[in-house]
């Protein structure tokens, strides 16, 4: 039997750091954890209503939370220009106040800043956002693959490997599909390698989206 893990979780402390830094006793520490998956919602949805159509995706690679006493400082790395920084000032002020709404937290301030990621198509979230999107638009899974390697390829990493899993074309049997181009250490722990699990819901059901990118290492 194969044990599997997730390889950001795997990597922690060696070549991985957290999304989230905060410390809570053990009895606040679940809602600590429910208030961050409220702040990432909150923005992925925020983003979804207010991007332009044409640019199709949201393009955020990660959201990186820090919470102290009185502040939440909230870290947004964005892979494309789109509502959320063309109207800069106007546009994060207003994602504040729906945060601040969302979490009814009176004694804490928060502060959300912006990060453009240089190399957009290295991060698996938008390469799986890319895809998916792709997928919607009944392109040929293979095609769509294909289309991302080339993508990755643009920013110097050393291997990607993508899995799509479900009712793939529409067939009757689910079904699980990967390609892999150069390499992906998978169990060498001094490897460093993105991750991101992504699902997709297209007219023939639920898709799922794999892609490890191994950036750098032994």
């Amino acid at each position: 039997m194969g044990q599997k893990i997730n390889p950001l979780g795997f990597r922690l402390g060696i070549t991985q750091n957290h999304h989230s830094y905060w410390f809570a006793q053990p009895k606040n520490f679940s809602r600590g954890l429910q208030e961050d998956e409220k702040i990432r919602n909150c923005i992925k949805n925020y983003v979804q209503k207010n991007m332009r159509i044409s640019s199709g995706f949201e393009g955020i690679a990660r959201i990186e939370i820090q919470k102290r006493i009185d502040l939440i400082q909230v870290i947004i790395y964005i892979g494309f220009p789109n509502l959320l920084i063309e109207g800069r000032r106007r546009g994060i002020e207003e994602l504040q106040t729906n945060v601040q709404k969302e979490l009814n937290s009176v004694n804490r301030r928060l502060n959300i800043a912006i990060t453009r990621v240089e190399k957009p198509y290295g991060q698996p979230n938008i390469l799986a956002e890319y895809i998916a999107l792709q997928l919607k638009n009944r392109v040929s899974f293979r095609k769509a693959m294909k289309k991302a390697i080339e993508l990755t390829e643009q920013t110097d990493t050393k291997g990607i490997q993508i899995q799509i899993a479900g009712r793939i074309d529409g067939k009757e049997i689910a079904r699980v599909e990967w390609i892999r181009e150069g390499r992906v250490p998978l169990q060498t722990v001094r490897a460093k390698i993105d991750y991101c699990s992504y699902t997709v819901r297209t007219i023939y059901g639920v898709l799922g989206i794999k892609i490890w990118i191994f950036v750098d290492g032994k």
